[in-house]
């Protein structure tokens, strides 16, 4: 398959083995030619320029699309759509590296990587935030002072780039950027890198703990999104399954995302819950909630080697992101007249559900998998019986 009539120029020897790629990522036919067409368009456009594959990086990619729209040319792609053809090139060791920093950056982002995972044990979507964060700061460090971005390093650089990541995000997000760059710094004097502790320097984000009231939705709209989930559909029958995992198991959506068919014992009824700082939680699989993931996993579900249980719909075939329960959840309100919640919104609902059923904080601690009490304590506030039974009566009451 070459997608187009004229000849891909530079990319040439590529084609078929990218096209190839693509087909087995579950792109389709026709979703292949038009990309092999982009392709061809950019090998072109390198023989003008006389650049070989091995020179290709997102700066030449921009370049090449910049030349495009000079053109005159309506539909034009972005950097982002080329990233197949760069993964594709990078595995077959025809470029370098695939990434938008220096080479130096990169290493230094790749040692930093494998410290994450073999000293600190991180989580790979934990890792993966504290890469970005590490990329965009030695990038803008580098730009600044290329020599010695990293040995000249002073507490006010520090304090700069965290008040302008700290303006674009919510209180809850700061505290992560917060907690990203302070493990980086770490990082770099425990390597000898820095001559200073800097992680000292990183203020700390302002905030009350446990000021609000966590919230639910009633539970007769719960069972509404579930009712909403056409199952004869293959999108209607992996939502559902999703939205009975969140609902009545109480399972996070990373939770959700990173469950594998190996986690699923039918026999005993049970599931294997991959949670926070590795931990693996055994639950009781109902019965309700097995028929759902039974009807997807035997119906709509792609025949892969995949894993993971739930998969992305559009290609390429891949395992669903955290991210996606929450647009599940999202999408299923919309279809129901419900007022949109996220995912952790049903978490709440179960939290507050089983307390007006009788369950005391303990057990309602032992369903969420909380590792402090003191994280199940905050839904005390929402136990209005129980707290009707203790709360003194307003002295003016009587007159």
């Amino acid at each position: 398959m070459s997608g187009t009539r004229r000849k891909p120029g530079e990319m040439s020897p590529y084609i078929n083995g990218f096209s190839a790629r693509l087909l087995e990522l579950g792109y389709t036919p026709g979703t292949v030619r038009n990309v092999l067409k982009g392709v061809g368009q950019l090998g072109r456009w390198m023989v003008t320029e006389n650049l070989e594959a091995s020179q290709l990086t997102r700066d030449v990619i921009g370049a090449f699309l910049r030349a495009r729209r000079a053109d005159g040319h309506q539909r034009v792609a972005s950097v982002r759509e080329f990233a197949p053809l760069l993964d594709y090139l990078h595995s077959k060791g025809i470029v370098a590296f695939d990434a938008e920093s220096s080479t130096v950056v990169n290493e230094l982002i790749a040692h930093y990587t494998t410290w994450l995972v073999s000293e600190r044990g991180l989580a790979d979507t934990t890792v993966l935030r504290y890469q970005n964060l590490a990329r965009r700061f030695l990038s803008e460090r580098e730009a600044s002072d290329d020599d010695h971005f990293v040995e000249n390093l002073t507490g006010s650089d520090v304090v700069r780039f965290l008040l302008r990541e700290c303006t674009r995000v919510s209180v809850g997000s700061a505290k992560g950027r917060v907690a990203e760059l302070r493990s980086l710094l770490r990082f770099l004097y425990l390597k000898g890198l820095t001559p200073l502790a800097l992680a000292t320097s990183v203020p700390p984000v302002a905030g009350w703990h446990d000021t609000r009231v966590p919230t639910g939705i009633a539970a007769e709209d719960v069972q509404r999104l579930l009712n909403g989930c056409d199952k004869n559909s293959s999108g209607g029958a992996r939502d559902l399954a999703i939205l009975m995992l969140v609902a009545q198991l109480g399972l996070r959506s990373i939770e959700v995302a990173r469950l594998e068919l190996n986690d699923i014992d039918w026999r005993a009824g049970e599931i294997v819950v991959r949670g926070k700082a590795r931990r693996h939680d055994r639950m009781p699989l109902p019965s309700d909630v097995g028929e759902a993931l039974s009807a997807y996993l035997c119906g709509p579900r792609p025949a892969t080697n995949i894993r993971q249980v739930f998969l992305a719909h559009k290609a390429p075939t891949r395992a669903i992101k955290p991210d996606l329960v929450s647009d599940v959840t999202r999408r299923a309100c919309r279809r129901v007249g419900v007022p949109c919640v996220g995912a952790h919104r049903l978490r709440h609902t179960l939290a507050t559900e089983l307390l007006r059923r009788g369950a005391t904080l303990v057990e309602v601690s032992q369903v969420l998998r909380h590792r402090d009490l003191a994280t199940t304590a905050v839904y005390a506030k929402v136990d209005l019986v129980s707290l009707r039974d203790v709360a003194h009566s307003w002295p003016g009451a009587a007159q």
